[in-house]
Formats: C-alpha cells, structure tokens, sequence
C-alpha cells in the first residue's frame, strides 16, 4: 500500500515538472493562413534572416480564408538546457511529406532524421543539399521551423507516456501484427537553440500549405525565357575557342541552345580559387562572352566561394574568413557586409559586368571530411553550424541581389538551400547519378521549396542517355553537364536524332513551361510536384512492396510502405511517368477524371493503373481532360525580349477547359512593377466543333504573342 502511494506521488511529480517545463505558445496571424509562435529566445540569426527575403502579400491575400488548422493546446514546447524541445499533434492515418529535398522515399513518417545541410551519400536520413525544416500533412497544414541549426526529427516514432491516443500493446509472441515501430500520435523535434519561431500553415488542402510557404518566402523564382531553354557545361578546360566551336556546332547539327556553362577552368586557379579570368584560355573575356550573347547564347561561370592565396581580393578578405580553410582556401564569412563587398564585388567586376548571366555555386553543401569543421569559427560570430545551414542559401541572395540591381534576371545552379529559398532562381544539382533517385528528388522538391534538375552527364548506353534525357526536358533546367566527359546531345549517334526531337520539344513547349513558372511565383505552386497533391490521386498508401524478411539478420526488420515516387506532376496539366534504361513497360497510376496521351491525344484511362510501352522514343506523358497546352514554333533561342511568338493551343478531351498564359518582357524584373498579363485561353467543344478564345492584351502591357492557333488533340 505503501509503495502505491509513494508511486501515486512520484507520478504527480513529474506530472508537475512537466507541466512547469511546457511553456506556452502565443500564436499570430502574420499572413492570411499563416501563424507564427515563439518559443524561448529564439537566435537572431535564422534561416528567413539569412535568405532576407519578404512574403508575397499580394499572392497570400488572395488564398482561402482559414482557422488555425491544429489543436493549439496540443503543440507544446519547453526550453531546457538550452535546447528546445518542440511536438506536434498527430493522427493516425496522417502522411507527412517534406523534411528537405529526399532522393528515395517520399513517405517520411516514421523516419528519424537530422536536418543537416551536406552533400547526398545515398541515404534519407535528413543530410541533403536542401533539409528544409518544413513538413505538410495529407491533412492538408504545413509546420516549419525557422533556426539556422541541425534539427533532430522524430517524425512519428517515439511514443510519449502521456500519449493522448497510445499505441495497443501487443504479445510478440503469439501476436502477427506485432511492429517493432508502434504507432505515435507525435511529430517531436529537438532544436538545439534556446528558443525557436515555429510557422503553422493552413490549407485547406497539402497543396495549398505549400502555396502559403512558398508565398511567405516571396513567391516562388520566375526564371528569365532563355532559363527555361537549353544549356551546354563545357568539359572543364575548355577555352574561347572550344566555347565558339560549341555554340556554332549545335548551331549547324540543329540542336537548341540557350546558355553555356564554363567549369573550373575558366579560372587562373582553382580549388581554391582565383576568380580571375585565365588569360591562356580566356586572353579576352569580354569580347568572347558578348560575341555568344550576339548569337543569343549567354555564359554562365562555375565557382566555389574558397579563396586562393593567389586571388587578387585574398589580403582584403583574410580579416573576414573563418579559423579554418578548405582545400587551402579561406572561407569568406559572407555573413558580415565588409566580406560581402570584396567578395560579391570581385564577382560582379570582369564578370557580371561583361555580361556574365549568372553562376554555378558549388561545394557550398557539404562533406565532413573537406568542408570546415563545426569547431571553426566565423568572425561574425556566427558558429560554424549556423553557416553551414545558411551559406547556400547566401550565395542565392547575395548574387541574385547584384542582378536585381540591373533590372536583369538570372538563372543558375548551386550545391545548397534552405527554409527561406524558394524565390532565388537557382536549380539544385549533385554529383550523385541515380536516374530513378534523381526521379524522387524532382518528386519532393516540390515539398522543400527548391528546384531540382535530373541533369544528364553521361551514360553507359544510347538508351540510357535518352532516357536521361527525355527526363530532363521535364525538368526545371535541361541540362548536359560535360564537365568531366565532354558529352554532346549528339555523342551517341544511335539516338541522335531523338535527343534532338526532345530538345525542339523543351522549346516548343516554353510558353507553358514559362506560365507554370509563372505560377510558381504568383501563387506559390510548385511548377513540379508530387502525385500526392494532385486532386483525385489515391496512390497505394496502404499497400506494401513484397519483401522478403530476413528477420535473423535483423530483428527488427518490416515490410517497406509502398509509395509512388517514379511519376509526378509537371504544371497544371501534365503528368509525367519516366522510363529508365533496361525498361519496355511501365505501370502509370492515373488519378480521378480522364487522361489523354500528350502526342497523340487518345484516351488513356480514369483513375486506374495502367501498363504502358511507349516504345525508345518517348516519355509516357499524360493530359487531363481540359487540358490546354500552349506551345510555339520550334527555335534554337529563346525568343528576346519583344520578340513576338506565334502560339498553337492544343486541347485535349472533351472537358471545357481554361488556362492563364503568361506573358512579360522575359528578361527584368519590370513584372514586380505590374508589367505583366496573364491572358485567359478558354476552350470547349460541342458536337466536335471548337469553340475558344483568348482574352485581348490589355493597353500598355506587354504583347509577345503573335498569332494564336487551336488544335484539338482528341477524337480528330
């Protein structure tokens, strides 16, 4: 009896300590379905300091208007030890999506992860060029997490004594159901920071969360015309002349082109670099980089931020670099205005100012064993873990803010980003080459907040480097890099011609292409996204792939949820299901409604799975029914500014349909000025005859669209 009592009341204790610890939320509406709640003292450097960026108000006003999309009194949170400890409300048959840009699995409940920014090693356990501390649910909210530090998550794992709904206990021994991973009402994480800011967003749908984050972040990028067409990375000691013989050799065989990306070899030195021209290869810059732009090809220049000994800004920059270096470089800490001049005023000087579109930031991710160490220190006075969360998505606003400044968009590459990036018009991209894993990552970039290019590099067959290919054209930057192999479209002639028919079709579709990005930035979709957010799509959730167990090497060890991470959404009507090397067939899930084949427009299926062998040539790739594709001429550039294009509409099906087609100068940022259009293509037929339209250009705004033509694609 005694013992009970005793226990009764150490029970109540801890039922008190906790409660004392539990500190409470004050949550505020900072947006229209956005709230914001502060825990501890949060840091003053974060990750929306850092990428300095302000919401789109304009696109989040006109978002639906919502409640608070969670129990308030179930998110809790108390700081101890100078650590903040935060959980989140969970139901059992919730999804979570997100938690940065994973390249395998698209489910993440149930994973443990620390969000740590670093370069992929093949593994989803939270290292990745983008750890986006930002999930959604399929319950249609959205949590983030704004602290500049590496985040432990327990998405679902870990069950709590004082669990509202626990898990059933069950007998291993004599129960089947029996799950080495129980069943938790929790999404915990551990920010190791003496307070954080927590944002909650509502839907109503997943989709619509994601729209309010990206909007919160100033919209998503709106890349310039020419970024959307096709680029060329040189093979690393390339030189002026290789780079002229480049351009006029797509030029005759015919294959687009729009930019041309030099690799380390443009610099005197590099690893660390120089940032100077090498006059061998590049005796004049200048003249080299304004005869490509004469032919509408633009440059774009490789680098990583380590400074040489032998860099000209060296001695100015030393008092504003790091303890440690990398490969013998110092580390700018361009957290600091004073390191920011010398450095991104070196980047701008003989380069951004000759014309130069833009850069490739690499090696601003990770990898232990080069980069520097957490025990650095920064004299800003910045730890070294916040600069490894942070330095990316720097380079992206830094750089951007230089061609802001000249009124001109820009369009390039890097190694890393975070919470607060997605209006920085930069793809990620990775020295990791897995097709069907470069797949996933397109899949989820759409719940980070970032782009992702599957670039083609090389490959072991002409199959596959058309099947790499024909990925890449649907992707955010179609892209061969060359760096190391020296690839060309053409380089395996068995498929030459099909690359090419890929290629002409990236550029025929740019109109669409370039109003999806438009969206993106307007209205914060994400131009490439996830199945699981489109209306209608079931998936298989509660299917399970077919593994054998091994349950004497590991005890612990259950069947793997399926998911769908090999098809996924391109713009408002698309739906892409790529093919890989060795396959002839393919199962496509279609959602709900009917879906038409994109060449062809015949009729493919309504929310089934179907199995399809589209043969070498193509990519499966489906419309809905409705849908309205605008396409234009094919070219090898793409069009200038007030250059006009005529436009085909192709329809498809039978569903009356309406789309918003795009239209801007497609080089400045004159659009943040209201100097746009979005004109509204409508579309129905009755009896097989057509009837359409498209809404008149509005007087003084800009009117790149020459003639305009309707094509039904379906029961022709």
């Amino acid at each position: 009896m005694r013992v009970s009592k005793y226990f009764l009341l150490f029970c109540l204790f801890l039922s008190f300590v906790t409660k004392l610890n539990a500190q409470s939320i004050n949550w505020t509406e900072i947006e229209p379905g956005i709230w914001k709640g502060v825990i501890g003292k949060p840091e003053e450097f974060d990750l929306l300091k850092a990428a300095g960026v302000q919401p789109y108000h304009a696109g989040l006003q006109q978002m639906p208007k919502v409640g608070f999309p969670l129990v308030q009194e179930e998110i809790t949170a108390h700081v101890q030890d100078g650590k903040t400890y935060l959980s989140f409300p969970l139901q059992k048959k919730e999804q979570l999506f997100g938690f940065g840009l994973n390249f395998q699995t698209v489910f993440q409940r149930g994973k443990v992860l620390t969000l740590h920014v670093d370069n992929y090693a093949g593994k989803d356990n939270g290292r990745t060029h983008a750890p986006t501390p930002f999930y959604v649910s399929s319950n249609g909210y959205g949590v983030f997490i704004n602290s500049a530090r590496y985040i432990n998550v327990y998405a679902g794992t870990a069950v709590r004594r004082d669990s509202k709904v626990p898990p059933e206990v069950k007998d291993r021994n004599l129960d089947k159901t029996w799950s080495s991973h129980p069943y938790s009402d929790a999404v915990e994480m551990l920010v190791p920071a003496a307070g954080a800011e927590i944002y909650i967003f509502a839907g109503p749908t997943t989709l619509d969360a994601i729209r309010r984050y990206n909007l919160l972040n100033g919209g998503g990028c709106l890349p310039p015309r020419w970024g959307l067409g096709f680029t060329q990375r040189m093979q690393r000691l390339t030189d002026a002349q290789g780079v002229a013989a480049e351009a006029q050799a797509f030029e005759e065989k015919g294959y687009p082109l729009d930019f041309i990306g030099l690799e380390p070899g443009w610099q005197s030195k590099s690893y660390p670099c120089t940032f100077e021209w090498d006059k061998s290869r590049f005796p004049d810059p200048e003249a080299m980089v304004q005869g490509m732009l004469k032919k509408n090809v633009r440059i774009n220049l490789w680098t990583n931020p380590y400074v040489s000994p032998e860099a000209p800004v060296y001695k100015d920059i030393l008092p504003y670099s790091a303890s440690h270096t990398v490969w013998n470089g110092i580390v700018p800490d361009i957290s600091m205005p004073a390191a920011r001049k010398i450095f991104f005023g070196n980047l701008e000087k003989g380069k951004i100012d000759i014309g130069i579109s833009g850069y490739k930031m690499d090696e601003v991710d990770g990898g232990d064993n080069y980069l520097w160490p957490d025990v650095a220190v920064f004299p800003s006075g910045h730890d070294a873990e916040q600069m490894r969360q942070t330095y990316g998505l720097m380079m992206q606003r830094y750089t951007s803010e230089i061609y802001h400044q000249r009124n001109q968009r820009t369009f390039g590459l890097v190694r890393a980003s975070n919470g607060g990036g997605s209006s920085f018009p930069y793809v990620i991209y990775n020295d990791y080459y897995d097709h069907r894993d470069f797949i996933t990552a397109l899949v989820n970039s759409g719940f980070a907040g970032v782009l992702w290019t599957p670039e083609v590099r090389s490959s072991k067959t002409g199959e596959e480097w058309l099947r790499r290919f024909q990925s890449n054209v649907f992707s955010p930057m179609a892209m061969i890099n060359a760096w190391a192999s020296g690839t060309k479209p053409w380089s395996f002639p068995e498929v030459a011609e099909q690359v090419k028919t890929m290629a002409n079709l990236r550029m025929q579709m740019m109109p669409y292409w370039y109003s999806e990005f438009a969206k993106y930035h307007f209205e914060g979709i994400p131009p490439f996204r996830a199945m699981y957010l489109e209306d209608g799509f079931a998936g298989s959730e509660t299917k399970t792939e077919n593994k054998k167990l091994n349950l004497e090497e590991n005890p612990y060890e259950e069947a793997i949820t399926k998911e769908v991470k090999d098809q996924y959404m391109a713009g408002e009507f698309l739906l892409v299901a790529p093919m890989f090397a060795g396959q002839t067939s393919r199962k496509v899930i279609l959602p709900k409604g009917r879906w038409f084949d994109f060449y062809t427009g015949k009729y493919a299926g309504n929310g089934e799975v179907i199995s399809v062998e589209p043969g070498l040539d193509k990519i499966p790739v489906y419309v809905k029914d409705g849908g309205i594709i605008p396409m234009m001429p094919i070219m090898l550039h793409a069009p200038k500014a007030g250059q006009k294009v005529n436009i085909e509409i192709r329809y498809y099906g039978d569903k009356p349909g309406t789309y918003s087609l795009y239209d801007d100068d497609g080089e400045t940022y004159d659009y943040e000025k209201g100097n746009y259009t979005f004109r509204k293509i409508s579309v129905s037929k009755t009896n097989g005859k057509l009837k359409s339209g498209i809404t008149p250009v509005l007087k003084g705004k800009p009117d790149n669209i020459g003639k305009v033509t309707f094509r039904i694609m379906t029961g022709q």
